[in-house]
Parts: C-alpha cells; structure tokens; sequence
C-alpha cells in the first residue's frame, strides 16, 4: 500500500508540473477509485503540496534517471525532482509519501541522496559541493536536508566494506 500511495502522489506531481508520468494510474482498471485515493489521504497531500513552497518552483527536471559507478558498482535510481537555484547551485528533492523517519534510519537513507547527489554532479559536469539533496515528507510537510552527505570517497569505502569477505 505504501508503494501505490507514493506511486499515486508522484504521478500527481507529474501532473501538477505539466510533465508526462512514466506511470498513469487512472488508466488501470480499479487503480484509482475515490476510496482508494481516500485511504492514502492523497488530497491531503495535495493540499500540503500546493501549499509548500515546491509549488511555486519550476523544475528544471522531474523523474530523472541517473546512474553512476560508486567502486566497482553501477547504481541506477531515478530523481523525483531536480531545482537549480539563481546561483546555479542544484537542488535534489526526493518526494516522500510515509513518515519522517527516525535518526537512525535517516542516516541509512541519506545515502541514496549521496549517490544521487554524485550522480547528478558527474553528469552535469559541476563540483560535489553545487549540488544539495533533500527530502520532502509531504505528508508531514517537513523537508529534511541531511547535512554533511557523503561524497565519492566515503560512498566507495561503504561499496568497498560490503564486498569484503567477512573474516572470523
């Protein structure tokens, strides 16, 4: 259920910015009755959305896929969407639909941003440090910026880790 609420809120903000969605989820039969959309308080969200200051912003792009060799491993993910400030500073922003989460499991996930963020400046040709990532937990309407994201070194050293036989 987690996966078609935030399924169902990015094909919405695909809409809302005017692009085509990789995925239309009213065009599957039974995919978007109105008790479903009211289970996954999409309205809700919407409204927080377009109340949010990423309603007033223009994308520069939306859903982009992206991939990068972190050591000896290619990631593949896809950005929910991507801003660039009036100082050509790029702004990552992953769109989540659950809630914020802990510490803990912040830090786990701040390394997608990382490896989005290297990706991003690899394939726009600019400095690690002219790219920001964040998350943006609708639902809760808080955007959480992870300062301090790892870069290149740091995200090699945790490929190089879980590659590493374990010894006794």
């Amino acid at each position: 259920m987690a996966a078609r609420k935030g399924t169902a809120f990015h094909a919405w903000v695909e809409e809302f910015f005017g692009t085509s969605g990789m995925l239309d989820i009213d065009e599957h039969p039974g995919a978007a009755d109105a008790y479903v959309d009211e289970a996954y308080q999409l309205e809700e969200m919407i409204a927080t959305f377009e109340a949010s200051p990423w309603a007033q912003r223009t994308p520069a792009f939306i859903e982009v896929p992206v991939e990068t060799r972190v050591d000896a491993v290619v990631v593949r993910g896809r950005i929910d969407a991507v801003f660039q400030d009036a100082d050509g500073t790029w702004d990552l922003i992953d769109w989540k639909t659950g809630a914020p989460p802990s510490k803990d499991k912040l830090d786990v996930r701040a390394v997608q941003l990382a490896v989005y963020r290297l990706a991003w400046a690899r394939l726009k040709q600019v400095p690690l440090e002219k790219v920001n990532a964040a998350f943006y937990y609708v639902a809760a309407d808080k955007l959480i910026r992870p300062f301090n994201l790892l870069g290149e070194k740091e995200l090699e050293d945790i490929i190089r880790a879980a590659n590493s036989p374990v010894r006794d």
